[in-house]
């Protein structure tokens, strides 16, 4: 009938949060909560963003990026070149 957490029974959780509140007050268990949960969140997408590592990508996704980068660079190319003729110079 009780949910059995990690092996524990309504007696020893009863006791762990006993000794909780003993030790933080029953002020700063909600802020406690709190904070863990966020802790538990950023954790989680952290994991989760290791997931989407190169071995992960499909030949697809690869040769977009690759395009991508040829796109940058080459905008990049046309900018500096602009650049060196509005200078003046000629140099590559």
């Amino acid at each position: 009938m009780y949910a059995f957490i990690a092996g524990l029974g309504t007696t020893e959780l009863l006791i762990i949060l006993a000794v909780l509140v003993l030790l933080f007050g029953a002020s700063k268990l909600p802020e406690l909560a709190r904070g863990s949960g966020r802790a538990l969140r950023i954790f989680k997408a952290e994991t989760k963003g290791l997931g989407d590592d190169d071995d992960t990508k499909t030949t697809e996704q690869r040769e977009l990026e690759l395009r991508e980068l040829q796109a940058r660079q080459a905008e990049s190319d046309r900018i500096a070149r602009e650049h060196r003729e509005h200078r003046g110079d000629t140099t590559a």
